[in-house]
C-alpha cells in the first residue's frame, strides 16, 4: 500500500494548491459573467486559449523532459541548466517578436485598436514560462508544500486584483477608487490582474532562478532534444484540441455577429466542469513524476492498473456530482449564458477521456516512443479541425462540444491499443467498463424524470449518486476502517 499512500498524500498536498487556487479563479467566472457581455467574455475566453497555447510551444516539453531525465543526469545542476537554458531562449525570442509586431498581430486577431491586450499576453506568457522549471524542480524535489503555496499567492493576488478594479474600484462612490477604474479598459483589468499575478511568481522563484548558469552539456542537451521534440508536437496538439474550440467558433460561427457571443456561452459552460478539470489536473501533477519514480519497480504496472481503475471512479463521480446538481452549479454563470448548459455532460466526459488518456500515455513516455504520442495527438487535430468546420457552421457551439468529445474518446482508444503492443498493462476494463455504463445509465435516468421542484429534484438526483458509490464500495469490497486505516498511514 506504500505507494498508494505516497500518491494519495502528494496528489493531497498539490490538490490544496491547485484545488483551492482553481475554485478560487472559477469564481472569477460568476464575476466575469455578471459583469461583462457575452461578448467581452468571448474576448476574455479567446485570450487565455492564446495563452494556453503558446505556453506549450515556450516550454517546449522540458517540463517532463527534466521528470525523464532526473534519474539518468549525473549532475541535478547541469540538468536544471540544460532545461532552464531552453526554455529561457524560446521564451526570450517570443517576447521581443510579439513586443516588435504587436500591431500587426493585434490586427491580424481582429483587435487593432487593441494592441494593448498583445503587451499584457506576451509578458503574462514570458513570466508564466521562465518560471516552468524551477516549479518542476519544485515538484521533483518532493517540495510540494512550496510549490503549493506559490500557487495559491498567485491567484490570490489575481483575485484580489479583479475584485479591486471590478466591484471595489467600479462601484465605489469614493471619487480616487471610482478613478482608478476606466470604463475603456474594461477586459483590459482581467490581463492587468492576471500579468501582476505571473510576476509576483517570477519574483518568489528569483533565488530559484538565479542558480542557473550558462554551463551547458551540449551531449545531455542534444538527449533532451531528442526527446523533447515530439511532446512538443504532443503538447501543442494537445493545445489544439484543447482550445482550439474557442478559436474555430469565433470564426466559423454563423451569422458572425454572434460569433464573440457564442465564445462567450461556450466558455462559460465549459467552466462548469471545473471538478473534472481541477482533479485530471491536480492528479496529473502528482501521477508523471510518480510513474516515472516507480518504472522500475517490479510490480509497476499492476500499480498502474489499480490506480486506472480508481482514477475512472473518481471521474465518474464527479460527472454525476455536477450533472446531478446542475441546478445548482447553473448559479455561477448569468442566466444569459444559461443557455449553453446543454453542453456541460458532453464537457465533462470528454474531459475524463482525456484523464484516462494521460494515465495510458505513461507507456510511450517510458518506452522512449514519444514520437508515437505526437501522432496520436495528430491524429486528434485532425479529428478537431474536421469536425468543428463540419458541425460549427451548423449547429454552433454544441459541435465545438461534440469535436472536443470525439477527439478525446479516439486519442484515448488510440492510445489504450498501442500501448498494448508496445507497453503491455492490463487493465481491468470490464470493471471499468461497467462503472462507466452504470454511471451514464443512472445519468439518463435522472434526465428522463419529470421531477418538480428544486428541493425533490436535488433529493432524489444526490440518491442516484449515493447509490453509484455505494455500488463502487461494494464491488471493489471497501470498509470504511480500511478507508481510516489508509488515511492515518498518509
Amino acid at each position: 500500500m506504500r505507494p498508494y499512500r505516497e500518491l494519495a498524500g502528494q496528489t493531497v498536498i498539490y490538490g490544496l494548491g491547485t484545488i483551492i487556487p482553481r475554485v478560487l479563479n472559477f469564481l472569477l467566472t460568476p464575476l466575469y459573467t455578471y459583469v461583462f457581455v457575452t461578448q467581452d467574455f468571448g474576448i476574455i475566453t479567446e485570450m487565455y486559449s492564446y495563452i494556453a497555447f503558446f505556453m506549450v510551444l515556450l516550454t517546449f516539453g522540458m517540463e517532463t523532459t527534466f521528470f525523464r531525465f532526473s534519474s539518468q543526469a549525473k549532475d541535478p545542476q547541469t540538468l536544471f541548466n540544460n532545461s532552464f537554458f531552453i526554455v529561457l531562449i524560446t521564451s526570450a525570442i517570443f517576447l521581443l517578436i510579439a513586443l516588435a509586431f504587436k500591431n500587426s498581430i493585434a490586427s491580424i486577431i481582429g483587435y487593432k485598436d487593441y494592441s494593448i491586450y498583445i503587451e499584457y499576453l506576451a509578458l503574462i506568457i514570458f513570466f508564466d514560462a521562465i518560471v516552468s522549471i524551477p516549479l518542476s524542480k519544485l515538484r521533483l524535489e518532493g517540495k510540494a508544500v512550496f510549490f503549493s503555496l506559490i500557487r495559491l499567492g498567485n491567484i490570490s493576488i489575481n483575485i484580489f486584483l479583479n475584485i479591486f478594479f471590478f466591484v471595489i474600484c467600479r462601484n465605489s462612490e469614493n471619487v480616487f477608487l471610482h478613478s482608478l477604474y476606466n470604463e475603456n479598459i474594461g477586459v483590459g483589468y482581467v490581463f492587468i490582474s492576471n500579468l501582476v499575478a505571473s510576476f509576483f511568481n517570477f519574483l518568489i522563484l528569483l533565488p530559484s532562478i538565479f542558480k542557473f548558469r550558462f554551463k551547458i552539456e551540449f551531449a545531455l542537451l542534444k538527449q533532451m532534444l531528442v526527446f523533447t521534440l515530439p511532446l512538443v508536437f504532443v503538447g501543442l496538439a494537445a493545445m489544439i484540441n484543447e482550445v482550439g474550440d474557442k478559436l474555430f467558433l469565433k470564426y466559423l460561427v454563423i451569422p458572425k455577429e454572434e460569433a464573440l457571443s457564442s465564445v462567450g456561452i461556450y466558455g462559460a459552460n465549459y467552466k462548469l466542469a471545473i471538478l473534472m478539470t481541477i482533479f485530471i489536473q491536480v492528479y496529473k501533477f502528482a501521477a508523471e513524476p510518480f510513474f516515472f519514480k516507480h518504472a522500475n519497480n517490479l510490480q509497476a504496472k499492476e500499480l498502474y492498473s489499480t490506480i486506472m481503475t480508481w482514477f475512472v471512479i473518481f471521474c465518474l463521480v464527479i460527472f454525476l456530482l455536477v450533472t446531478m446538481n446542475i441546478s445548482i452549479f447553473k448559479f455561477f454563470i448569468d442566466e444569459d449564458y444559461r443557455v449553453g448548459l446543454f453542453i456541460v455532460p458532453i464537457i465533462l466526459l470528454a474531459n475524463m477521456f482525456l484523464g484516462i488518456y494521460y494515465n495510458l500515455s505513461i507507456w510511450y513516455k517510458l518506452s522512449n516512443l514519444t514520437y508515437l504520442g505526437a501522432v496520436i495527438s495528430f491524429i486528434g487535430v485532425i479529428i478537431t479541425i474536421l469536425l468543428n468546420f463540419w458541425l460549427i457552421p451548423i449547429i454552433g457551439y454544441l459541435g465545438s462540444a461534440i469535436a472536443t468529445f470525439v477527439c478525446y474518446f479516439s486519442m484515448m482508444v488510440l492510445s489504450y491499443f498501442l500501448g498494448q503492443k508496445y507497453y503491455t498493462v492490463v487493465y481491468d476494463l470490464k470493471r471499468l467498463f461497467f462503472y462507466f455504463t452504470l454511471a451514464i445509465g443512472l445519468f439518463i435516468v435522472r434526465y428522463f424524470m419529470n421531477i418538480s421542484g428544486i428541493v425533490t429534484d436535488l433529493l432524489i438526483s444526490n440518491l442516484l449518486l449515493l447509490f453509484f458509490i455505494a455500488v463502487v464500495f461494494y464491488h471493489q469490497k471497501i470498509q470504511l476502517s480500511n478507508i481510516l486505516r489508509f488515511i492515518k498511514k498518509s
